[in-house]
């Protein structure tokens, strides 16, 4: 694998976590528990399809076959997608929205804070900007996280069950491949193994504050940095690509 292809696929991860998360949160539009945050996780949805489609204009540049990030967008199948499994889980309900988030955002922002250094001048501007909205996903994940866990005790027990269930997609995004060693030794990305340590110190400190137990069970899922993922990323492409497919080149 060349370092271009290799360039290409990390984009394509990079954008597509950001797109499918994304469109998970738009579900909330009209749903949310209260005005406030349904207002709050639409922003949010909004920020993460803004970062999408950065990272995927840029990958059909460097691609060089003429496609733009539409077309990566909506016309790509379900094994061409390469984000994380822990973004197209279900939303369940809001201790499950809010878990999910908490657990992407950290490794997101401390990615992406690392990111901005890039040695690929086009990486690092992404990042940059992306960082400022990520420092606030974070902030609001983190704050839901305790105010929810260590609130009553029906909404403890119910962020406890999320916690549980989520866990064991929380560390895939440190399982490392070919692309993730070939980004580092050119600079372009960081070395993961380096960021998990201070992954998982936040995560527990927070886990700590919001008097959650960490779930003892050390299997990760893996799979959707190469394709393959959980029945969930069908429904949610079906939903997302439904306009484009039916209607070919179609334009507002």
């Amino acid at each position: 694998m060349t370092q271009q292809e290799a360039l290409f696929q990390y984009l394509l991860r990079l954008g597509d976590n950001a797109l499918i998360l994304g469109q998970r949160l738009s579900e909330w539009c009209g749903h949310a528990p209260v005005l406030e945050q349904d207002i709050a996780i639409t922003n949010l949805a909004l920020d993460l399809i803004g970062q999408a489609r950065n990272w995927l204009t840029l990958a059909g540049e460097v691609e060089g076959k003429g496609r733009n990030e539409d077309q990566l967008a909506y016309l790509r199948d379900a094994r061409d997608f390469h984000n994380l499994l822990l973004v197209e889980q279900p939303n369940e309900d809001w201790a499950h929205t809010i878990v999910r988030q908490f657990l992407f955002d950290q490794f997101n922002y401390l990615l992406h804070n690392e990111l901005q250094h890039s040695t690929d001048e086009r990486v690092a501007a992404i990042a940059a900007k992306s960082l400022k909205e990520i420092k606030y996903h974070l902030k609001y994940s983190s704050e839901w996280m305790v105010r929810l866990g260590d609130g009553t005790e029906e909404s403890h027990n119910r962020m406890q069950r999320a916690l549980d269930a989520l866990w064991r997609y929380s560390s895939e995004a440190f399982l490392t491949d070919e692309i993730d060693q070939l980004m580092a030794e050119a600079g372009i990305g960081p070395d993961l193994h380096k960021l998990e340590p201070l992954y998982h110190q936040y995560v527990a400190q927070v886990l700590d504050e919001a008097t959650l137990q960490p779930p003892t069970d050390t299997y990760m899922q893996r799979g959707g940095k190469q394709g393959l993922h959980t029945e969930f990323l069908g429904y949610i492409l079906a939903e997302m690509q439904f306009l484009q497919r039916a209607y070919p080149n179609m334009q507002w």
